[in-house]
């Protein structure tokens, strides 16, 4: 027995112990990437980096000793290829084989900082992730989580190997929150006024933004400890929008696993559509397909480019802009639609098409629910805007931003300048050339925005379809709305004629703001940045490095209310008051 209490003892030291030499030797490699070193401070970092590898080995290998775990074939996997890669480092940094010329390809400092990262998340997924109702409620969590992941964004871009020259603290942390509520807006040019390490950070903030920091951390949480509390399922369940609760994990393991699949097969694309005469270095192609697709995918708009995607010759490269178009729009549908659309794929091919081709007698008589009624309402509201908004394009622009164009180019630009206002924030034309007409275009579809539970904001595509069939049912004298033979809850209905007012009141708000600070400016590219903003586009007429700190503040506030939406503040602020089980008598007010 005490034996037995002497080793628990010692594996809660060595965990702890393993933990924080993780915590601290990840920031030893920011402080490493971020500030220049001279000989002894570089020679204790890599003594904390080998520390902290044995320390990894040994804490992984001690868990396989305490009978009460019993790890699953996929983390028995994971801790192989840890401990292997772990100890082929520590055999080539103490040249403990050095006439084996296997392992002088790990002698690379990459190499050491990946394995740094590897035992962190290994030791911070082993800690039991307790998310209960008692201390935050799952707007709350939402809303600290993307509070947090900002501030240290913009500690991290204040490093001065972030920046060629340094930047301001307004400035770091306006790139970090537009980065972070994957707006896209930008104070300073990306690709030269960030250096490499100031772009990967820009680009990680921009993939924890689109997805959610809460997304990775429950995952890895569940992926390593194998099971959870019923309470932290409750919680997940309200931010995932998973429909079972036993769900939860395969809804958060589903959306990690698709969205690296798309970012990588688009980055391939992307590269495939470079050669060495326009980008001659191999690395910079990699890294310029790899921070774009995944720019696009999450609909952040950053560019390492000056002009964004119009920059010199990349106006005219088509196929870069098509793949480009291809991840926002599917970034912008949404992880529940896009669930709901493989569902379908898979019934017409199992059920459908391969009976039909093995000429077996189909059996089934009623055809199921396959696709969802907030699936259809958006498919239709997100392709009935895309479609006619590069129709109108294309007439509005034909002879003004699209006459540079060849016919092809001319249908491929307007269907990207129809597409990119959803959120994306890419351009391939001169957004403050573009006529009127098209601007008051390019306005509501920033507003409209992109669809629920994805990577765009706006007030999302079923707001906008659930407000004009509103209005469409009172047209027609019904109380109610109905369609596809269903009823819309009367509660989707009020929420949605909130998220519009409330939207309208925000982005008022910011333009009144601007105007008082910046009087100057003209009234109607203050709109467009705060319309910009709050949408979370990034398309921009030039305005927003024009702007005075106090401005900047505001768009700031802007682009993270629009990122975590204002009724999610206010259920986060406000008490949640009890449903009581009375009604008032009912009375009608006047509205016209």
């Amino acid at each position: 027995m005490e034996r037995t209490s002497f080793l628990t003892f010692i594996n809660r030291v060595l965990r702890q112990t393993a933990f924080a030499i993780s915590c601290i030797a990840v920031l030893a490699v920011f402080y490493d990437f971020g500030f220049d070193q001279n000989g002894i401070v570089q020679f204790w970092l890599n003594s904390l980096y080998s520390s902290t590898l044995i320390v990894g080995i040994v804490a992984t290998v001690i868990r396989y000793f305490k009978k009460t775990e019993r790890p699953t074939f996929e983390v028995l996997v994971f801790d192989v290829f840890s401990i292997s890669l772990f100890s082929f480092l520590l055999v080539d940094k103490f040249k403990l084989l050095s006439n084996v010329s296997f392992f002088s390809f790990f002698n690379s400092e990459p190499w050491f900082y990946a394995a740094i990262f590897l035992v962190f998340i290994r030791e911070l997924a082993s800690k039991k992730l307790n998310l209960s109702r008692a201390f935050f409620n799952p707007a709350q969590l939402f809303i600290l989580s993307f509070l947090g992941i900002i501030i240290l964004g913009a500690l991290l871009l204040l490093l001065p190997n972030a920046t060629h020259q340094g930047i301001r603290f307004i400035d770091a942390l306006f790139t970090s929150t537009s980065a972070v509520c994957v707006t896209g807006l930008i104070v300073v040019d990306t690709g030269t006024y960030f250096t490499l390490f100031g772009q990967c950070i820009i680009l990680a903030l921009i993939q924890i933004g689109g997805l959610g920091i809460m997304t990775f951390a429950s995952y890895f949480s569940y992926f390593f400890r194998g099971g959870t509390t019923y309470e932290n399922q409750l919680m997940l369940s309200d931010m995932t929008s998973a429909n079972k609760l036993g769900e939860v994990f395969n809804t958060l393991k589903n959306i990690i696993l698709i969205t690296i699949s798309i970012e990588v097969v688009g980055a391939l694309i992307i590269f495939s559509n470079l050669s060495a005469t326009e980008i001659p270095s191999f690395f910079d192609r990699v890294f310029f397909s790899i921070f774009h697709a995944v720019s696009a995918f999450c609909n952040a708009g950053f560019s390492t480019l000056p002009d964004s995607l119009y920059a010199g010759f990349f106006k005219f490269k088509y196929g870069i802009h098509s793949i480009a178009m291809v991840l926002f729009i599917f970034g912008g549908l949404g992880f529940p639609i896009v669930f709901n659309l493989f569902k379908y794929i898979r019934y017409v091919v199992t059920k459908r098409l391969l009976p039909f081709l093995l000429k077996e007698k189909n059996e089934t008589i009623v055809t199921p629910w396959v696709i969802n009624l907030s699936s259809r309402i958006t498919l239709i509201t997100s392709l009935t805007l895309f479609v006619l908004g590069s129709i109108v394009f294309f007439i509005f622009e034909y002879d003004n931003t699209l006459a540079e164009h060849s016919g092809f180019g001319k249908v491929i630009t307007a269907m990207f300048g129809a597409a990119t206002p959803r959120t994306a924030g890419f351009n391939t034309v001169d957004t403050s050339a573009l006529n009127f007409s098209t601007l008051m275009l390019v306005f509501l579809l920033m507003w409209v925005g992109a669809s629920p539970a994805s990577t765009g904001g706006g007030i999302k595509t079923s707001t906008f379809a659930i407000a004009t069939l509103n209005f469409w049912s009172l047209a027609r004298g019904k109380s109610r709305i109905e369609i596809f033979r269903r009823e819309v809850a009367d509660i989707t209905v009020k929420r949605s004629f909130a998220i519009i007012s409330l939207s309208l009141v925000i982005i008022g708000s910011g333009v009144f703001a601007i105007a008082y600070f910046d009087s100057d400016k003209d009234l109607l590219g203050i709109a467009f940045e705060c319309f910009s903003a709050y949408s979370t586009v990034g398309l921009s007429v030039g305005l927003t490095p024009q702007l005075s700190d106090p401005s900047r503040g505001i768009i700031i506030a802007i682009m993270f209310v629009g990122r975590v939406s204002m009724l999610t503040i206010l259920i986060a602020l406000i008490r949640k008051e009890k449903y009581k089980n009375y009604r008032y008598s009912k009375e009608e007010i006047l509205i016209n």
